[in-house]
């Protein structure tokens, strides 16, 4: 491997994000030396920056044939190639000199997977053959965050959703101070099927106290608030439900004949106590046990969210429709009929269209 210092040139240009300036300067130590695999790798990245893949992937097994080589030269002479110059800098990183005595870090096949799978529209074949580069890195160096990394991108990519949460493990347990991890793996967890709203919620919240800046966790957030709004519609459905009980509204088995109207004023009361109850219990003493971010973060999704605000239309309407089912003293059961079937589905029109939004 080279140590050339036109390479460490190219290199401390990449630092600076100079990507274009870095592919010049290495041209004719290239054309010089062919065979200088550091070269070709730091030439990689470039094209990788640039989305110029093709000639990514090219460059990459030119500086790895047989995609098995010997790195230790590479991590000894060259320490940006283990510290994340194929990617740039990334808050939370740890940076360490690679050691000598261990096995090679194995930059080619890490660049080579990450090239392979950085295009998102790359044909299913190279997110396979990048899958297999990342797990080829991990064997060279087990020990290295960088190759877990890899393999956590490629298994997500090649919808290996069990090596995925391993390798998150490791990558996380080798630098527990990266962001990109901790966002992750905090995505991973409160995104689980069996984790409640509110829970996902506070672990989201919790997550981006150690990572504003993250978008995934900020999104996260944004799904489990819009969850948890769309929960208040079942509270709204359960208050119409009982307006409409009280006014015996449908003949059942049971109770053949219908009470006579007007619900006395106990009726009326008890009913009205039972919604406070719904709305206190179910709603607000939740909301008040939140984390300050997340009761923060609902009153921003609804000013910002076009489905939240529609959601949130909707409980209200139903419990307007409850309160006027329950509250007039009603002669008669034709009004109370309708506003019971209104309030019931206004909010059910749109339950199962709207699950997937994003609030």
């Amino acid at each position: 491997m080279s140590t050339d210092p036109v390479v460490a040139r190219a290199v401390a240009l990449q630092s600076a994000g100079r990507y274009e300036e870095s592919k010049a300067v290495l041209a004719p130590r290239l054309a010089e030396a062919p065979d200088d695999e550091l070269a070709w790798q730091v030439l990689t990245v470039a094209h990788e920056k640039l989305g110029e893949y093709e000639l990514a992937e090219r460059a990459a097994r030119r500086g790895a044939p047989d995609l098995a080589p010997d790195t230790s030269a590479a991590s000894s002479s060259c320490p940006e190639c283990c510290s994340g110059w194929t990617s740039g800098p990334r808050p939370g990183r740890r940076q360490r000199r690679p050691s000598a005595g261990r096995p090679g870090c194995g930059p080619p096949h890490f660049v080579l997977s990450e090239v392979l799978v950085a295009h998102a529209t790359a044909p299913p074949a190279d997110h396979e053959r990048a899958y297999e580069a990342a797990l080829e890195a991990v064997r060279l160096a087990p020990e290295e965050p960088e190759a877990h990394q890899a393999v956590c991108f490629t298994a997500v990519r090649t919808q290996r959703q069990d090596v995925a949460k391993r390798a998150l493990v490791e990558w996380l347990r080798l630098d527990p101070s990266n962001q990109t991890a901790q966002a992750m793996y905090t995505d991973a967890m409160a995104d689980s099927p069996n984790v409640t709203a509110a829970r996902s919620a506070e672990m989201y919240s919790a997550g981006l106290a150690g990572a504003p800046q993250s978008a995934m966790l900020r999104n996260g957030l944004d799904r489990a608030t819009y969850r948890l709004l769309r929960g208040t519609r079942w509270l709204a459905v359960v208050c119409v439900v009982s307006a409409g009980m009280m006014v015996d509204l449908f003949t059942t088995s049971r109770h053949p004949v219908l009470r006579e109207l007007p619900v006395p004023l106990g009726n009326r009361l008890w009913v009205l106590t039972c919604m406070a109850a719904i709305w206190g219990f179910g709603a607000l003493w939740r909301y008040r046990r939140m984390r300050t971010g997340v009761q923060l973060n609902i009153r921003s999704l609804v000013r910002r969210g076009r489905w939240s605000k529609i959601v949130l239309a909707q409980a209200v309407w139903a419990v307007l429709c409850a309160l006027l089912i329950s509250q007039v003293p009603w002669t008669d059961r034709g009004v109370p009929g309708v506003l019971f079937w209104a309030g019931l589905l206004v909010p059910l029109s749109t339950m199962v269209y709207d699950r997937g939004k994003a609030g």
